[in-house]
């Protein structure tokens, strides 16, 4: 019982003495034999599994390239949002699964996994990443139908007679 605290000074000299030193740890990249980055984003009902690696810009979706699968040009200009906030345009090939949803849903799934293997590759591009909203999942999803009613919210049409 030598350690024993009498009063409040004694108290906040002994807990800034033993106070824990927290230091961050750099995040280390995360790569495969390969040197592949990989990830898994979500949009809607759709999931892309999306794998990167060092390359010419080249990127792939469901073994068609990328004017092909998205035809729309808003579509592919959603894909290449991340490489441009990062500012690594041109630099990495990207190789995209994706199942499930519509199109735009698609779209912003690829997009959300290319953001998050990015920031695996090279953690330094995170903080643009996160920044720009491109880690956070999405989260807005179809509303359920109602019993009752003839969607989510919509009435059935109303007769008089």
């Amino acid at each position: 019982m030598a350690d024993q605290i009498n009063s409040l000074e004694e108290l906040g000299t002994v807990a800034i003495d033993e106070a824990v030193v927290i230091e961050e740890t750099p995040r280390e990249p995360v790569r495969d034999e390969l040197g592949r980055a990989y990830a898994t984003g979500k949009r809607k009902d759709a999931v892309a599994r999306v794998w990167i690696k060092p390359g010419s810009g080249k990127v792939t979706v469901n073994g068609r390239e990328i004017n092909v699968y998205f035809a729309r040009p808003v579509l592919q200009m959603i894909l290449r949002q991340p490489f441009t906030v990062a500012g690594v345009e041109d630099q990495f090939d990207v190789m995209a699964t994706v199942k499930g949803g519509g199109l735009s849903g698609q779209a912003g799934a690829v997009k959300h996994g290319i953001s998050k293997a990015l920031q695996l590759y090279d953690p330094s591009l995170r903080g643009a990443l996160k920044a720009a909203g491109f880690i956070t999942r999405d989260s807005r999803v179809v509303e359920r139908k109602k019993f009752g009613k003839r969607k989510a919210r919509r009435s059935f049409q109303f007769s008089k007679r």
